[in-house]
């Protein structure tokens, strides 16, 4: 069973129902993040994130623009769950993590959906801002598994995590792909309203890398195992970024593959910050690549 998605030895020992059970635990009243709000999502409450307890998808199709290993020859089978936990001033998808735009999938029509992107050739079923359904999406994997799933899966989110949620995934998610944004306090504060961001953030990454190791790839480069961080280079951010980076060589891995991005842009809700009214100059995505270069970071790079 080794090559196969982690998944299905859970599956096959019993373990993934135990999994579900302890998942929904946890979402009645929902402590499913960091924020614990405590919302009886299944009376119909809504906490910080406004997630209902249905599941709601914005899209689901092949990506071609997520990093090359998870995509290709025939694309990432990517999800995108509707609202968000941490709801980040500067959100580039804020229709979606917002406003919540998309529809309501019952979960045989969500294990349907990741079955169809596995025919039609996707290398892995890419789950977009997962952490308020997980118990949905988990008891929707599973019955995609008994309809013959059979690829990675990779749990696509922005860092802001329960560590115990995390914990439990062990066994099931096959690829972790976090968004580490801030190490400064202040910052997380004043753009995602999570000062806690920063001490969440280090104690997911210390987890995922634990359970999942450096990113491995197959002998034509498809992601199969591993954990893959994205850093948003920011405008007049450039200490903030340093401090990320070092962070990852030093407590994470110098083997990390790490996808520094540079395609940040103001967007709806940063008029009232004038320091995100621009986007970043080359010199300070430059620096970014040269300072990870200069502490040993092996695959950090514009992936």
């Amino acid at each position: 069973m080794k090559d196969l998605p982690v998944y299905i030895e859970t599956k096959s020992r019993g373990r993934l129902d135990e999994i579900i059970e302890e998942l929904e635990d946890r979402l009645n009243p929902c402590v499913l993040c960091p924020r614990q709000c405590r919302a009886n999502r299944y009376a119909g409450e809504t906490g910080y994130c406004r997630a209902p307890y249905d599941l709601y998808i914005s899209s689901v199709f092949p990506h071609f623009g997520e990093e090359s290993p998870l995509v290709g020859k025939k694309g990432s089978g990517t999800i995108f769950f509707t609202h968000c936990n941490l709801r980040c001033i500067f959100c580039q998808n804020y229709d979606i993590s917002l406003f919540g735009e998309g529809q309501r999938y019952p979960y045989s029509m969500l294990a349907s959906a990741m079955i169809q992107l596995q025919e039609r050739g996707c290398h892995n079923i890419n789950l977009v801002t997962p952490t308020h359904y997980v118990p949905q999406i988990i008891k929707a994997l599973n019955m995609a598994i008994d309809n013959g799933l059979h690829i990675p899966t990779v749990y696509n989110c922005g860092g802001y995590e329960s560590l115990e949620v995390i914990m439990l995934l062990e066994g099931v998610i096959d690829i972790y792909m976090p968004d580490i944004k801030f190490l400064n306090r202040e910052l997380a504060k004043r753009y995602c309203k999570a000062e806690d961001y920063p001490d969440v953030v280090r104690s997911v990454l210390k987890e995922m890398q634990r359970q999942v190791g450096d990113l491995k790839t197959d002998e034509d480069g498809i992601a199969k195992r591993g954990l893959i961080i994205r850093h948003l280079v920011m405008p007049s951010s450039v200490e903030n970024t340093k401090e990320v980076l070092t962070f990852i060589r030093e407590e994470i891995s110098e083997d990390a593959f790490v996808n520094i991005m540079s395609q940040y842009h103001p967007c709806l809700g940063t008029d009232d910050f004038p320091e995100l009214s621009r986007r970043i100059t080359n010199k300070e995505y430059t620096d970014a690549l040269y300072y990870a270069e200069s502490i040993g970071l092996k695959r950090a790079s514009n992936h």
